[in-house]
């Protein structure tokens, strides 16, 4: 068998055996496969699709080429949440500890941010002293104890992957559906939970930005996690505009820790509350959404939710005190207020360029090695449709840098558009698909 065999046949659009690929796989890997054919092969996909047996063994292959997680000396059903990927999307850090005091075992393994999307991990390391990577033994242990631990993927998880990621990221081949499926799904599954919830983000600050798209990509994904025997459901949410008000990982801490004490947006609440719900749901916790949603209600009026982020951050390493007084946070030196110069409503908030302002900050990264500053970044006081009197703050921008600052600010001012006319709020939640159907809202 030929590597070059191989990319010729997709490249002509036929469908790969299960032997081509675990061979393809194999040889990443192993790196016998040198990046240029690599490359070629996930070009020839991106043009050419595949199918959906070809999507499952392309997964399966992506999971087998590493550790797969073993989470059976955890207690109960786990379910696992993931985003896949947008900006001020602050819900984990609001969705698993809420869950988590209603029951839910939530053993969770995020990845870190690039470009101009967040990373749960260096939002928890705005944290004094949190850790993020443990043990598994730990891992299972602090789960067992509390219900809940959110740490850093082990190397040797899904490495296939890794190797693909990388070159995607740098041969734009990153907005494919056959792989931001299997590259989502091979992690989900190797991560070891029962059942899983996916936020796939639609819009103009997501890496899909057409709805049909973001359908397709859902449904992939749900066949591909129920084929390997957990229970998934997808909701499609949008991203064409920021879906909480904090950019940049202290602040969002924060904005996370209000949100647990019954301070959230609406936005932002709305879709924690449709996510929380399913994972309630599919642990077998609450009967209907309803139910869900009257135990998530509780545990944020009886403040359990914000209790939980205590212990898991206190079990982890981390200064829960930060959780109460943000002065122990990361703060950055300078704040400037973007006031509004007239009468006006909110028309637009362009999420990929705000998140990209705050990267520009040092709150994100262009490159996987840049260092974090975990300080900066930006904070909107207003969403589309929102009516915005002369003078009032539209958003703070938080830096460290007064050169990077006045090269960001003409680009949050060009990023935030207004007009005369009310505009309608932007739809938040667009469907829900599950293995026997679509359901559209």
């Amino acid at each position: 068998m030929r590597v070059v065999d191989i990319i010729k046949k997709k490249r002509d659009g036929i469908a790969l055996t299960d032997d081509e690929i675990n061979f393809f796989m194999k040889g990443c890997s192993s790196e016998d496969i040198p990046d240029y054919q690599i490359a070629a092969l996930l070009m020839a996909i991106y043009f050419r699709g595949m199918n959906d047996r070809e999507v499952a063994s392309f997964t399966a292959s992506m999971v087998h080429s590493g550790k797969v997680v073993d989470l059976s000396g955890i207690k109960g059903v786990k379910v696992d949440k993931h985003s896949t990927g947008g900006v001020a999307d602050t819900t984990t850090l609001i969705v698993c500890p809420l869950v988590a005091s209603c029951g839910v075992r939530v053993a969770k393994m995020p990845g870190r941010g690039l470009g101009h999307t967040g990373g749960t991990l260096d939002k928890l390391e705005a944290i004094p002293g949190m850790r993020v990577y443990l043990s598994l033994e730990e891992f299972v242990g602090i789960v067992n104890a509390i219900g809940i631990s959110i740490i850093g993927q082990t190397e040797d998880l899904v490495p296939a992957d890794k190797k693909l990621y990388a070159l995607r990221d740098v041969t734009a081949t990153v907005d494919s559906i056959p792989l931001i499926a299997s590259s989502v799904m091979s992690k989900k599954i190797a991560g070891g939970s029962d059942a899983i919830v996916l936020d796939v983000k639609v819009g103009e600050g997501a890496f899909i930005k057409d709805l049909n798209d973001a359908l397709a990509l859902a449904k992939v994904m749900v066949g591909i996690g129920e084929s390997f025997g957990k229970r998934t459901i997808a909701v499609i949410t949008d991203m064409n505009q920021p879906l909480g008000r904090a950019i940049g990982n202290s602040l969002e801490v924060i904005e996370a820790c209000e949100a647990l004490k019954g301070h959230g947006s609406k936005e932002l609440m709305e879709v924690c509350l449709t996510l929380g719900s399913y994972m309630l749901i599919l642990s077998g916790i609450a009967r209907s959404s309803g139910e869900a949603r009257e135990m998530l209600q509780d545990a944020l009026v009886t403040g359990k939710g914000m209790e939980k982020l205590k212990e898991m951050v206190k079990a982890q390493g981390g200064n829960a005190n930060a959780l109460e007084d943000y002065s122990l946070l990361p703060r950055a030196r300078i704040k400037y207020e973007l006031k509004a110069q007239e009468d006006c409503y909110v028309s637009k908030l362009e999420a990929e360029k705000i998140g990209m302002c705050a990267m520009m900050l040092g709150a994100g990264r262009s490159k996987k090695d840049d260092k974090i500053d975990h300080s900066v970044g930006i904070v909107l006081y207003k969403k589309v449709g929102d009516h915005v009197c002369e003078g009032e703050i539209i958003a703070t921008i938080h830096g460290n840098d007064e050169g990077l600052l006045e090269d960001v600010l003409p680009e949050v001012k060009d990023a935030i558009k207004t007009s005369k006319q009310k505009v309608p709020a932007n739809m938040l939640i667009y469907a829900v698909v599950k293995d026997e159907g679509v359901e559209l809202l």
